[in-house]
C-alpha cells in the first residue's frame, strides 16, 4: 500500500468514527426505548458496526503512515499510537457491549457517547490527524 492509499484509508476510518459519533449524538436525543421497529434504531446498529470495523487495526494504519512519511524520531509517534491503541480498544469494547444488547435505547447510546474512552479516542484522532497532515506534501493532503 502506498502513502496515498494509506492517507485515504486513514481519512476513511476517521470519517466513519466521526460520523458514527455524530449519529449517536442525534440518536441519544430522541428518547427511544429501543432500536427495534424504527429507522434510527436500525441505523444506530449500522453506524456502531461500521465504527467497530474502523477501529479494528487503526493503530497499524497510523504506524504505516508514520513509516511512509519517514517521520523521525519515531519514538513520540510510537508512544502516541500506543495511546490510540488503548483508547481504541477501550472504545471498541464499549461499542461491542452496546451492539450485543437485544435493544439499544437512546439512554444507552447517550451513556456510550459520554464514555471517557470514546471522547479520548476522538481527541486522539483529531490530534494525530493534524500532526500527520502537517508533514504531508501539499499534493498528498486531503
Amino acid at each position: 500500500m502506498n502513502a496515498t492509499d494509506t492517507v485515504a484509508e486513514l481519512r476513511s476510518r476517521i470519517n466513519l468514527i466521526e460520523e458514527a459519533y455524530e449519529f449517536m449524538l442525534a440518536y441519544a436525543s430522541q428518547g427511544l426505548a429501543s432500536d427495534q421497529d424504527n429507522d434510527p434504531g436500525r441505523q444506530v446498529r449500522v453506524y456502531l458496526t461500521k465504527c467497530d470495523a474502523a477501529l479494528s487495526g487503526l493503530p497499524g494504519v497510523f504506524t504505516r503512515s508514520v513509516e511512509q512519511q519517514g517521520l523521525q524520531p519515531t519514538a513520540p509517534y510510537d508512544a502516541f499510537i500506543d495511546v490510540i491503541a488503548r483508547d481504541a480498544t477501550h472504545s471498541q469494547a464499549a461499542i461491542q457491549l452496546v451492539l450485543a444488547q437485544p435493544a439499544i435505547s437512546s439512554q444507552m447510546v447517550d451513556n456510550l457517547n459520554a464514555s471517557i474512552h470514546l471522547r479520548a479516542l476522538l481527541t486522539d484522532l483529531f490530534l494525530i490527524d493534524e500532526v500527520l497532515k502537517s508533514h504531508r506534501s501539499p499534493r498528498s493532503s486531503m
